[in-house]
């Protein structure tokens, strides 16, 4: 079982939503299953995921507005914040050791940081049953939506997997289990800088418990 499940405790239920598995709320916009968009944000916008459906990851990638060769990065964002484990309070730091981002809302608790997007290597690796098929992926997904705000693919590292279940038990191995997210449940940054965040619906079938659906994304700006 993943330790975060215990640090971070739940209380009660999510937050009542106006969307449905057919439609966003109001205010709300959707991504469709296993697709990727991208949204600039100024400091103290806040970007909103949500789980509409629930079991449902989405990838989330921070590139600085004004020098898309500063992106966000895990393993700093893990050295700075002493944990593995990301929620409310803590710091999504940059390559260049900037502060991109807060953490300001979140009713999981169940994040990963150390794996990177699915890619068609993933599916080519990890899929075997696919056969070599071409399949969707996050990858994919964030290169298409940040390509034109000038990110190279080489830029794209490992994401903050929101909702993402990722343990290892104590011989070292990693297990993935279905995200725990119910519909309604939402994980929101602040930015401290300019960004432009990459959010996906993730396109890993075994990430989903079996079955990707969709991510709905908010952004609340100061101005």
């Amino acid at each position: 079982m993943n330790p975060a499940r215990r640090r971070f405790s739940r209380q009660g239920e999510p937050p009542a939503y106006d969307g449905s598995d057919d439609h966003p709320g109001v205010g709300w916009t959707r991504v469709a299953p296993q697709t990727g968009t991208a949204v600039r944000l100024d400091p103290g916008d806040r970007l909103t995921v949500l789980d509409p459906c629930g079991e449902q990851v989405s990838d989330l990638y921070l590139v600085a507005a004004d020098d898309p060769a500063e992106v966000f990065s895990s393993g700093r964002t893990t050295d700075y914040g002493n944990s593995i484990y990301v929620s409310t309070g803590s710091l999504l730091y940059s390559n260049r050791s900037r502060v991109l981002a807060q953490v300001v809302e979140d009713t999981v608790g169940v994040h990963d940081l150390t794996l990177t997007p699915c890619s068609q290597d993933t599916f080519d690796i990890l899929y075997p049953e696919l056969r070599g098929a071409q399949h969707p992926s996050c990858f994919a997904n964030l290169v298409a939506a940040l390509g034109p705000h000038g990110v190279d693919p080489d830029r794209i590292g490992s994401t903050l997997n929101v909702f993402m279940d990722v343990w290892t038990d104590d011989r070292g191995e990693l297990h993935i289990d279905a995200p725990p997210t119910r519909p309604g449940d939402r994980f929101s940054v602040e930015a401290r800088v300019p960004v432009v965040a990459g959010v996906t619906a993730c396109s890993a079938e075994k990430s989903n418990n079996g079955v990707c659906t969709p991510i709905d994304l908010r952004v609340d700006r100061v101005g």
